[in-house]
């Protein structure tokens, strides 16, 4: 990460290649910053990050050190966050008077109507369009889950999609890629806001220890990373963070660590990033991701913003608390861990102290053969949870060796179905044995009615999902014939 400014009144962005300066209050997200560049092609449909009309692009770093176009929701996203960042919007993918290939196919195979999502799907399908891998599977019709098209229709959108070649060989952002991405620039940006006299402040320090240092200072500090949480906050109910303290991009918060004993996933890792890099190496989060809002969110989303929330309804604290998680949470006091058991406890409270930061989550290894992530919702994808269970089961000579189970949205915090787990460990991995745990499972947690789901419906839910977890391992290789008779 780039050194720090002193006394900044502005943040710099390189847009469709011209740098540009942002001086507007700290809460401004990047969508009304463009606009009032001039750059309306992006758009305001939702402002929760669900419709993808304000979607851009944003030049970040890959795995190979160079830089890969990155989809992202610019309502939810601060301006000042792309301090020193590069980004392309619908307006910059055309090379002079010559169309994009992107939007090209969108004109001729009759994929936009009215045109007021139109620019939001062009960016995330010219990102999908210059994936490094994509020459080698095709396009991925996921990159697309967070844009919606109310006129339209997705029959002529997917045919543009699965029409695109490969960028030409004098592609400029194609070429792009080959150069590292805009390193991270520490900022430290302040504004006054002439409308109540109150100067806001946005920072994006260089190290850990100085972001402890911040927040040790100001434990009333607003701390964002993707900001998919927050920038909603922001825009339907009107928050304000007179001191926003980022920690989306500092190193001691990213990337993935393997030892013999557990794999320990960085905090601001995004959820696309640990989705990729992964790999598919821990099962149940690799089944949990693309059941995770859309790639928009994703791109932005980190581990521990989700965690971070406290909420009961968030997606990745059931798969978590069934692969026995710990939380590592540092102060300028150090570091300690926790076990996410025993992380929540109330609605939105946890045992985190108002000066400490979620900074890695540990996954301890050995991990269960037999996993499951079932999200219920009113929607399959890109959507909120009426309720969510992880699975992890461990099998051995027909006997449940081990079992794990993590529940969301059926009591006011996340929480371990003890009681199920219990009933199961010891005994035959049988149909016999899933009915009457299901019915112990049924009667866990304190579910209630909202308006997702009434109580009664989400205890149905709960008793199924174990027999339908049941239904779906029966050809696992980790369970023979003879253990599920």
């Amino acid at each position: 990460m780039s050194a720090a400014t002193t006394d900044q009144s502005t943040a710099e962005v390189t847009i469709n290649g011209t740098v540009r300066e942002f001086d507007g209050p700290p809460h401004t997200n990047a969508l009304d910053f463009l606009r009032g560049q001039g750059l309306t092609g992006a758009k305001e449909g939702c402002a929760e990050g669900e419709c993808g009309a304000c979607a851009i692009m944003v030049a970040r770093p890959d795995e190979s050190g160079g830089t890969r176009w990155t989809s992202v929701n610019s309502c939810l996203l601060p301006a000042a966050a792309l301090d020193g960042g590069e980004v392309v919007t619908s307006e910059g993918l055309a090379d002079g008077d010559s169309v994009h290939p992107v939007q090209e196919e969108m004109a001729v195979r009759g994929g936009s109507q009215c045109g007021y999502c139109t620019p939001g799907f062009i960016s995330s399908m010219a990102a999908e369009y210059y994936r490094p891998d994509r020459c080698e599977d095709g396009f991925d019709l996921h990159s697309l889950s967070g844009n919606l098209c109310r006129c339209t229709g997705y029959r002529p959108i997917r045919d543009a999609a699965n029409a695109l070649g490969q960028p030409a060989a004098d592609d400029p952002l194609a070429a792009r890629r080959d150069r590292p991405a805009p390193s991270a620039r520490a900022t430290d940006y302040q504004r006054a806001d002439t409308a109540t006299g109150t100067i806001g402040r946005y920072r994006r320090p260089s190290t850990l220890a100085e972001a402890a240092s911040i927040l040790s200072a100001d434990p009333e500090v607003t701390v964002v990373a993707g900001a998919t949480d927050w920038g909603v906050e922001v825009n339907i109910k009107g928050a304000r963070g007179k001191n926003i303290l980022a920690v989306d991009r500092l190193e001691e918060m990213r990337g993935i660590r393997r030892t013999a004993d557990f794999i320990e996933l960085g905090a601001s890792q995004t959820l696309s990033e640990l989705e990729r890099e992964l790999s598919g190496s821990i099962p149940l989060l690799g089944k949990l991701f693309p059941q995770f809002a859309s790639r928009l969110i994703r791109n932005g989303a980190t581990i521990g913003g989700n965690l971070g929330t406290g909420s009961p309804i968030g997606d990745t604290p059931p798969a978590l608390l069934a692969l026995e998680a710990e939380l590592v949470l540092t102060s300028v006091r150090g570091s300690r861990s926790v076990a996410l058991a025993d992380y929540f406890t109330g609605y939105r409270q946890t045992v985190r102290e108002a000066d400490e930061l979620i900074t890695a989550i540990r996954i301890p290894l050995p991990l269960s053969p037999l996993t499951s992530f079932q999200k219920i919702a009113k929607r399959r994808f890109d959507d909120i949870s009426s309720v969510a269970i992880g699975y992890a089961v461990d099998i051995q000579g027909g006997m449940i060796a081990k079992a794990r189970i993590g529940l969301g949205g059926v009591a006011a915090t996340p929480l371990r179905a003890t009681a199920t787990e219990a009933l199961l460990e010891g005994r035959p991995w049988t149909l016999e044995t899933v009915h009457a745990a299901a019915e112990t499972l049924a009667a866990e947690g304190t579910p209630m009615d909202d308006h997702r789901a009434s109580a009664k419906y989400r205890t149905a839910m709960l008793r199924s999902s174990l027999e339908r977890f049941y239904a779906e391992q029966l050809g696992h290789p980790a369970v023979t014939s003879k253990e599920v008779q």
